[in-house]
């Protein structure tokens, strides 16, 4: 009986752990996934192209690339979205891009026609990365970008959770024949969560209130009990705002994001704290860890510009994947390969999603569904 008993307990020792022995359920941050950067880009049009070759070939060089639609994105493995929306609350503010005159003046050859179902004509927040220059989108209006969204998530019960990373978009640095983007203020991001609320059912998002509990902060909870479990996400939304600066505005009148629909990018520390990003996990090879294992969500850029992927330089890559973001972002997600070098992300187990390799053994097994 006693050499019974030594035996059992070494074999428990040696076990591999997975979700159905771990003491403790997987926690949401204890995973790690693949993003795609600026979800939405289709690519400049030919003529825009040939344009910005001319005219800033530089820019031309770091915007030749297209992401297909978003559901197919999602069904290649896919498991964080950006999406980059304009403040359109009168509605036709972008409708008559200056594209067109441009090339005209070139001599260049004319794009096909802009807009021809009027979405730019209405009220609502747009889906573009550069007013006038790169605006096309393989989804548009924002409410239509989280319909394709939604129906795939209808379609696929129990999946992993898909995050929605926002950027919002109003730097008044731009090119004389650019509209002036519309400034967020807190009542155009009122509006930007009533858009989201107006799509997404309650039941179908994990919000801050939900992660907060009964603590005075969000980064209370988060730093004493935890991300809620990777089961209480499946099958849910969760929306994270871009932008650092966009903060302050996002936050008045809704302390520690009370009844907001959005994580934002804080500063640890803040009350509002508990989604971070850190674009570049080589400046500082150690800040991704310890911000992973004091309970932050984290989002950084396996590349960026381009620049990776056009030399097969996978320093940022794999120094992204080691680092334990939870997020990783890229222009090149799994199957979406760089046309130069074949450049792309991918995790080595060819899986879409493993646990997190700064605060989970490898032997940690994650369902995918």
């Amino acid at each position: 009986m006693r050499f019974l008993l030594v035996v059992g307990l070494a074999l428990a020792a040696i076990a591999p752990i997975t979700p159905q022995t771990r003491s403790a359920p997987l926690r949401l941050n204890e995973i790690q996934i693949i993003g795609s950067h600026n979800s939405y880009h289709a690519g400049l049009t030919p003529g825009m192209m040939a344009w910005l070759k001319k005219h800033d070939p530089q820019a031309a060089q770091t915007l030749d690339y297209r992401h297909p639609p978003l559901d197919q994105q999602l069904s290649s493995g896919v498991r964080q979205l950006e999406i980059d929306v304009f403040a359109d609350t009168q509605g036709g503010r972008y409708a008559k891009p200056t594209a067109p005159n441009l090339l005209k003046i070139d001599g260049l050859e004319p794009d096909a026609p802009f807009d021809t179902e009027g979405l730019f004509q209405k009220p609502g927040f747009k889906v573009m990365h550069v007013q006038d220059i790169d605006y096309h989108s393989n989804c548009q209006p924002f409410t239509g970008c989280l319909g394709v969204i939604l129906a795939w998530s209808n379609a696929h019960p129990g999946h992993l959770p898909i995050f929605v990373l926002i950027e919002t978009k109003d730097s008044q640095k731009r090119r004389p024949f650019q509209v002036a983007p519309e400034p967020f203020t807190p009542a155009v991001f009122d509006a930007l969560d009533q858009e989201i609320r107006s799509v997404i059912p309650r039941s179908k998002m994990l919000l801050p209130d939900d992660v907060r509990r009964e603590h005075k902060t969000l980064e209370e909870s988060i730093l004493s009990d935890g991300w809620p479990s990777l089961d209480e996400a499946r099958g849910k939304l969760i929306f994270l705002l871009d932008q650092r600066k966009a903060e302050a505005d996002y936050v008045e009148g809704h302390p520690s994001l009370e009844g907001r629909v959005i994580f934002t990018n804080a500063a640890p520390g803040s009350p509002d704290a508990a989604f971070v990003e850190v674009n570049d996990p080589l400046t500082d090879p150690n800040l991704i860890p310890s911000l992973v294992r004091k309970g932050y969500m984290v989002r950084t850029r396996t590349d960026a510009d381009l620049v990776q992927a056009r030399a097969n330089d996978v320093t940022q890559r794999d120094a992204a994947l080691a680092s334990g973001a939870q997020m990783l972002s890229t222009d090149f997600p799994f199957n979406e390969r760089a046309s130069w070098t074949g450049y792309s992300v991918r995790f080595p187990n060819g899986g879409i999603v493993r646990c997190n390799p700064v605060l989970k053994p490898g032997t940690c097994v994650v369902p995918e569904r």
